[in-house]
């Protein structure tokens, strides 16, 4: 698989990852860590047909500390995700969230055989500047506390360095996700039993946007930026998943939820121009 195809399969999970907001208002008054083992579980099942195609032995020669490492980074980045907005629902807790894309092109600079460059991080701050202006401009529903904003921080460190530590994993097949998946489904689900009261989705609608997460952005996404991360060039993936709250803005006026702002326009600019800035370098270099 070449680098390019590698990164346009990775870029396909930022496209999915556009969807969760809608398919999670659409699959309301599901609580979270409900919604996430409800989630995670139909992804691991997602999975478990992927890995029938290369055959069940592939899972076998993992280690088993790969198998934590996977099932830490989307269990703990998304416990942590949830309880920041729980105990902050502001648009500053969504901002700093927001920082993982930027810890990416950071943290690849570490990797080997990898360069970053200073247009890489020029170009991941003008595009950070645009998901700002999105996420600002959503506002919040309360006032924030300080441990949710730590926690938010936490997160976002959470799945850089997930993402990036993938890549030290390349000979690890990505049909391990699956096990990642469905060990995250039994996490959320103890979880939820521990902490949360069960309320099921209302009416087909809601179980087509539960359904429908489960399937795309918290299902297929997590192989596809497997491969992004893995194969790809992960400093434009990293500059280009800022472009995620901006189509998912979009996606939510376009269901008229949300109404059109010039803020849209503006940081479809800076993230078009951040991402663009990312790509000329990375070709430059190859």
């Amino acid at each position: 698989m070449t680098r390019a195809r590698a990164t346009g399969i990775g870029f396909t999970a930022v496209l999915m990852w556009s969807l969760l907001a809608l398919f999670t208002i659409g699959s309301a008054p599901v609580p979270p860590l409900m919604l996430n083992a409800v989630c995670f579980a139909i992804g691991g099942l997602i999975g478990l047909v992927w890995t029938a195609r290369a055959g069940f032995g592939v899972l076998k020669g993992v280690s088993w500390k790969v198998y934590a490492f996977g099932t830490a980074g989307l269990f703990g980045y998304h416990l942590l995700y949830f309880t920041a907005f729980r105990l902050s629902p502001t648009a500053e807790t969504g901002l700093i969230a927001y920082l993982w894309p930027l810890f990416i092109v950071l943290f690849s600079g570490l990797l080997p055989g990898e360069r970053l460059r200073p247009l890489h991080v020029i170009g991941a701050l003008i595009a950070f500047a645009g998901a700002a202006l999105i996420v600002l401009g959503r506002g919040g529903e309360g006032d924030g506390s300080a441990l949710g904003l730590v926690l938010a921080f936490g997160c976002a460190l959470t799945w850089a360095g997930y993402s990036v530590l993938s890549r030290r994993l390349g000979e690890v097949p990505t049909e391990s996700v699956t096990v990642f998946c469905l060990a995250t489904a039994a996490l959320s689900l103890l979880a939820h039993l521990a902490l949360e009261e069960t309320v099921w989705p209302v009416g087909p609608m809601g179980w087509a946007a539960a359904v429908a997460l489960g399937i795309g952005p918290v299902g297929a996404a997590f192989f596809t930026w497997d491969i992004g991360m893995k194969r790809g060039d992960i400093q434009l993936l990293g500059v280009a998943s800022y472009a995620a709250p901006l189509l998912s803005t979009l996606a939510l006026v376009l269901a008229g939820i949300a109404r059109p702002t010039w803020t849209i326009a503006v940081a479809a600019v800076l993230i078009a121009a951040g991402a663009a800035l990312a790509a000329r370098t990375s070709a430059a270099r190859d």
